[in-house]
C-alpha cells in the first residue's frame, strides 16, 4: 500500500531544504570572501587565468556574482548580455532539441526490438552477446566516427544521444516482456490471439511500466552526454556555452549554466517519472 507524505512532513521537508541551501550559500560566501587575504599574493597571471575577480582576488565568484549574472541573463534570455550572440535560453533549447530527437529516435528502435527480445528466447541468445559488448562502451567514443562518416557536427550529437538512450530503454523493455506472468500469455493464446494483439492488450499494458523506467533512464543519460559532446563539436548549445564561457574566463555564467542544466533535468525527469507514477498506480 502506498503512502503519501502528510502536509506537515512536506512543509518540514521543505524548511530543512531552505535551511540546507542558506548554509550553503553562507559557506560558499565565508570561503570565497575569506580567501581575500590569501588571493592578494596570488600571482597575478594565475589569477587572471582562474578568472579571478579584482576584488579580494578571489579565484571564484561570490553567490551575489551568480544572483546578478542570473537576474542579467533572465532579463535578456535569448540574447546574450550586451552582444548580439544568443542567448543562454536559446543554448539551453538547442541542446534540449537534441536530446529529444535522439532519446525519441532511440525509443522508436528499442522498445520494438526490446518487445522482440523479449518474446523470443532465440532472438535473446543472439543479439544479447551484441547488448553486452556495446553497453558499456562510452558514447563520447562514437563521436569521431559519428564525424567522420555523417560529416555534421549537429547530427553527429544527435547520434551520440541516440547511442546512449537506446541501452537503458531496450534491456528495461525486454525485461520487462519477459517478466510478464507466464498466465496471462497462455490464456491469450488459448484463446487463439494474435501476436499483434497479444503485444497490445497484454504484453504492454504489463511491461509499459518497466519500459518507462527505462526510458527515464535514457533520457537522463542523454541531458548528461550532451554537454559533453557539444563541447566537442561546437557551434551551440548549453555544453558549448560552458566551454565558451571557460574560454572568456566567465566563471558566474558557468555556474549559472549548471544550475540550468540541472533543473531541465529535473524537469525531464520529473515528466517521465509522473507517466511511470500513473501507469504503476494503475496496474
Amino acid at each position: 500500500m502506498r503512502t503519501t507524505p502528510s502536509l506537515t512532513h512536506r512543509a518540514r521537508a521543505a524548511l530543512l531544504a531552505i535551511a540546507f541551501l542558506l548554509a550553503l550559500l553562507l559557506v560558499w560566501q565565508a570561503l570565497v570572501g575569506g580567501s581575500g587575504d590569501a588571493g592578494a599574493s596570488m600571482d597575478a597571471e594565475y589569477a587572471a587565468m582562474m578568472g579571478a575577480a579584482a576584488k579580494g582576488g578571489s579565484a571564484l565568484p561570490t553567490p551575489g556574482d551568480v544572483g546578478r549574472a542570473i537576474a542579467g541573463h533572465l532579463a535578456s534570455p535569448l540574447q546574450y548580455p550586451g552582444t548580439q550572440q544568443p542567448g543562454l535560453l536559446l543554448h539551453v533549447g538547442y541542446s534540449l532539441v537534441r536530446v529529444l530527437i535522439g532519446f525519441s529516435l532511440a525509443v522508436a528502435v528499442a522498445v520494438p526490438l526490446g518487445f522482440l527480445i523479449g518474446m523470443s528466447p532465440t532472438m535473446h541468445g543472439a543479439l544479447d552477446p551484441f547488448i553486452q559488448v556495446l553497453k558499456p562502451v562510452s558514447p563520447l567514443a562514437w563521436l569521431p566516427l559519428a564525424l567522420y562518416t555523417i560529416k555534421d557536427a549537429q547530427t553527429s550529437a544527435i547520434f551520440v544521444i541516440f547511442i546512449c538512450s537506446i541501452w537503458p530503454t531496450l534491456v528495461n523493455t525486454a525485461f520487462g516482456v519477459m517478466r510478464v506472468r507466464t498466465e496471462w500469455i497462455n490464456v491469450a493464446r488459448t484463446l487463439q490471439t494474435s501476436r499483434l494483439r497479444l503485444v497490445r492488450r497484454v504484453l504492454l499494458p504489463a511491461a509499459l511500466p518497466t519500459v518507462l523506467a527505462g526510458m527515464r533512464i535514457s533520457i537522463g543519460i542523454g541531458w548528461l552526454v550532451i554537454v559533453a559532446a557539444e563541447m566537442l563539436v561546437g557551434g551551440t548549445g548549453i555544453g558549448y556555452f560552458i566551454w565558451n564561457e571557460w574560454n572568456n574566463l566567465q566563471i558566474a555564467n558557468i555556474i549559472v549554466a549548471i544550475l540550468a542544466i540541472g533543473l531541465v533535468g529535473v524537469a525531464l525527469d520529473g515528466m517521465l517519472a509522473a507517466l511511470g507514477r500513473r501507469f504503476s498506480y494503475a496496474e
